[in-house]
Formats: structure tokens, C-alpha cells, sequence
């Protein structure tokens, strides 16, 4: 019996919401979007923050704070997850996350207020790992696709409502419920996973014991939260900051990321790079466009933002069209999502400049955003599907350490062009061409993302 195009649809429609699996797949959705949500949020509620808390000075710190945990949590929940399972990690990632948002939303001072957010970080990097655990574990290889559109989804639509939602709570109520507005949804999250966590038994054959991973992954954090705040501070110690960071970094990524991943080496190796190239062109963009369109064109700070709505609403379409084709190859879905990217940011460079066309970013960043959803989403089910069952927590951890490198040094380098060539009209177009080379770079490796001989059978990858 032949099957059609809107049977596997009701398939996978009834993987993922069907009576079995209705309540993990919206428990997976809500825990991420609130990860997603405190990230978009807590941006637009930390001027008021630090106007009560602290100076302009100390603003960089509750970002760094963040950051540098949620490195550590990330690297630590994975290799958790793959020595015990994920059980007990997205029991207890969920409740540091949420003792992070009661102790940052009751916060009087500001060293109070950094505590609560290294315990967010901490919480909801392990979270993440034991997300993409779970998914390998309780979803088959034909509805991943369909699962990582809808992780995509928790990523967007925060982008969208947050800054605007923080904004009228921060406004009307006080700051403070930025952060302690989620914890009612923090436990219907694990309410809704619990059915699932309580059927998880141990790995049937842990993963071998990593030496020296806790000092790897503390030097990590505090190598990408240097990087971090160097690329807020353009200036001369910024830049001694910025060096001292990559000595650190260099030897503690050589543990936490699979061997070869700086050559894209075919496998997991390449998947783990495209995961960095990949987060390296996109947010880059997302966090220079809105200066290039107020700096530049004179745009307001609401019409600045417009590309990054569009963008967000293509990325959301494309990871949701994705999710109901999965017998449609992964690789060149990855392949034609790095292209698209590539065309936006291109598209950009005659947008940066003084004489540049300042509407066109909104279908350009569109174009970009479609290259999103099709390539960050192949990426996923790639990386699960390179994966031995005693290794997801090891590769997770690791694509999202590049995710955040990546991000902390690309970033970095859009400020100090901006310290070096002083006006975003003439420092981003350079800027833009990094990112596209970037880009191109992840279409070309597009092809070594394939899972290895030997690795479980995957239709479609």
C-alpha cells in the first residue's frame, strides 16, 4: 500500500500531538520558549534594572553572568545525559532555572541580581541538552524534523512578543515581573514532561568518563563571557581582554568539541561547525541591523526593528514547512538554507552604507530568515542523527557551545570594526562580508554533515 504525501503529514501530526506525546511536545515547546523568552525579555527590562540597581557601568555584567553559566551548564547536562540519561537533569535544570528567575525577580541589589542570573544560566543551559536528549529518545527519525520546526517556533515567537511584553511590564508593573511572571510556567513545563521523564531508563552502555571536563568547561565560560563583554567594550583593554580569552578557550575547546571540528571533518565534527557558522552570520546580523538602519538612515528604534520581525516570521515558516517534508534530504535543505543566508547578508551591503537603500533590508532579512528555518532545522536532525544514543548529550552540548562561541566572537568583531572605523556606515559593510564569507563557507562543508557509516538509518538525512 502506497503511502501518500497526507498520510506521513497525519503521521507525524500524530507523533507529535497524538494522545501519547501531546504533553511532552508542548512541555519541550514551553521550556524552550521560556528560556527564549527571558533572553529576548530581560534585554528591554535591563535599563531599568540597572538605573535601580546598579550604574552604566556594571550593564554588561547580568549578560555576562548569563552567559558564562550557561556554558558550563550546557557542557555539564550533557555529559550528565549521556553517563545517566536525561532524567534528573530535566528534573532539576527547570527548578535552578526557576530559583534563578525568584532570586533575579526579588533582587534588592545587584550582586543578588547576578546570582539569580548565573542560576538561569546554569538551568537553562543543562535544559537545552537534555531537550535535544529527549527528543532522540521519545520522537522517531521521520518526526524530528517536525519536532526542531516546532523548537524553531520556541525561539521566534518569543522574539517577537518579548521585548514589546517586557516593555509594558516593565512600564506598568516593575521589572521585577519580568523575571517572576515565568515561574508559573516554569512548573506547568514540568508537569507537562514528567510522563515522559518518569518511562526514561539509563543508558543501556553509559558514555566512557571524560577527564578534565569540569576545568574545560569552566574555562569555556569564562573564555566566551570575556568574549562577551570584550565585544561590549571596543576599546584597547577589550581587546587585551579579547586575546587572553582565546588562550583560554583554545585548549578547553580542543576536550568539549568533537576532534576535527575546526576542519569540518565529515560527520559530527561538520555538523557541530555548521552549528557555529551558521549561528556566526545570523545573530551577528540581527544584532547590527537595527544600528546600521537608526544610525545610518535615521530609522526609529520600532521601525528598526521590523527586518528582525520579518526575518523571525521567514524563519518560523520555512522550519514549519520543513518539519511536515521529512523524506526531503537534509543536506540540501542545510545547503540552500546557508545559500539564502548568504544572499540576505550580501543583499545587506547595499543597505549599510549612507547611500544604501534602507527598505530593502526587509525582504532581504526575510530571504535570510527562510535560510534559517531550512538550515538550523536540518542541522538539529542532522546532529541527532550523526549520533550514537551514548553521545547526544556530548554533541548537544557541544553544536551549542559553538552557537554561543560563535555569537561571543563575531559579534566582538562588529565592535571592535566599529571602534576601529568609527561609523556603522563604513564599519559594518566589512563587517557583512566576513559574515557572508561565513556563509558560503557552511554551503560548501554543506555535504560532510552526513552521518558517518555506521550511525543509525536515517531517511531522508
Amino acid at each position: 500500500m502506497t503511502t501518500t504525501p497526507t498520510d506521513r503529514d497525519r503521521t507525524v501530526r500524530d507523533e507529535l500531538f497524538g494522545p501519547r506525546r501531546r504533553a511532552v511536545t508542548v512541555g519541550i515547546v514551553l521550556l524552550i520558549s521560556l528560556v527564549a523568552f527571558e533572553q529576548m525579555g530581560v534585554g528591554t527590562a535591563m535599563p531599568a534594572v540597572v538605573a535601580e540597581l546598579g550604574t552604566v557601568a556594571d550593564y554588561a555584567w547580568p549578560f555576562v553572568a548569563f552567559i558564562a553559566t550557561t556554558v558550563v551548564g550546557t557542557v555539564l547536562g550533557g555529559r550528565w545525559c549521556d553517563a545517566r540519561g536525561p532524567r534528573l537533569v530535566l528534573l532539576l535544570a527547570p527548578a535552578v532555572f526557576g530559583l534563578g528567575l525568584l532570586v533575579a525577580g526579588t533582587a534588592g541589589s545587584l550582586p543578588q541580581l547576578l546570582a539569580g542570573r548565573l542560576l538561569q544560566g546554569l538551568g537553562a543551559g543543562a535544559q537545552g541538552v537534555a531537550v535535544y536528549v529527549l527528543i532522540a529518545l521519545v520522537y522517531s527519525v521521520r518526526a524530528r524534523p517536525a519536532v526542531f520546526g516546532l523548537v524553531s517556533s520556541a525561539w521566534v515567537v518569543p522574539s517577537l512578543v518579548g521585548p514589546p511584553v517586557a516593555g509594558v511590564v516593565t512600564e506598568h508593573l516593575s521589572w521585577h515581573w519580568v523575571f517572576l511572571g515565568l515561574l508559573p510556567l516554569v512548573g506547568l513545563a514540568v508537569l507537562l514532561v514528567l510522563p515522559a521523564v518518569r518511562g526514561l531508563a539509563p543508558p543501556a552502555e553509559p558514555a566512557p568518563p571524560h577527564r578534565g571536563l569540569v576545568p574545560a568547561a569552566v574555562a569555556a565560560a569564562l573564555g566566551v563571557a570575556a568574549l562577551s563583554w570584550a565585544g561590549q567594550h571596543p576599546t584597547v583593554a577589550g581587546a587585551v581582554l579579547a586575546v587572553a580569552a582565546l588562550a583560554v578557550l583554545v585548549p578547553a575547546l580542543r576536550r568539549l568539541l568533537p576532534a576535527g571540528t575546526v576542519r569540518a571533518r565529515r560527520g559530527i565534527a561538520a555538523v557541530v561547525a555548521g552549528r557555529g557558522l551558521i549561528a556566526g552570520a545570523f545573530f551577528t546580523v540581527t544584532a547590527y541591523l537595527p544600528l546600521t538602519l537608526t544610525a545610518t538612515h535615521g530609522w526609529s528604534l520600532s521601525e528598526a526593528g521590523l527586518p528582525l520581525i520579518v526575518g523571525s516570521l521567514g524563519w518560523s515558516a520555512a522550519a514549519a514547512w520543513q518539519g511536515r517534508r521529512p523524506e526531503l534530504p537534509r543536506l540540501r535543505l542545510l545547503r540552500i538554507g546557508m545559500l539564502l543566508i548568504a544572499v540576505g547578508t550580501a543583499g545587506l551591503l547595499l543597505v549599510a552604507p549612507a547611500w544604501g537603500v534602507a527598505w530593502a533590508a526587509l525582504p532581504l532579512w526575510l530571504v535570510a530568515g527562510v535560510g534559517m528555518g531550512l538550515g538550523f532545522s536540518s542541522l538539529s536532525a542532522l546532529l541527532l542523527a550523526g549520533s550514537s544514543p551514548d553521545a547526544v548529550g556530548h554533541h548537544s552540548s557541544a553544536a551549542q557551545l559553538t552557537d554561543q562561541l560563535a555569537q561571543a566572537a563575531f559579534v566582538g568583531l562588529g565592535g571592535a570594526l566599529l571602534a576601529v572605523l568609527v561609523t556603522p556606515a563604513v564599519a559594518l559593510p566589512v563587517l557583512l562580508v566576513v559574515l557572508v564569507v561565513l556563509a558560503l563557507v557552511g554551503a560548501l562543508i554543506a555535504p560532510r554533515t552526513a552521518p558517518q557509516e555506521g550511525s543509525l538509518p536515517s531517511p531522508g538525512f
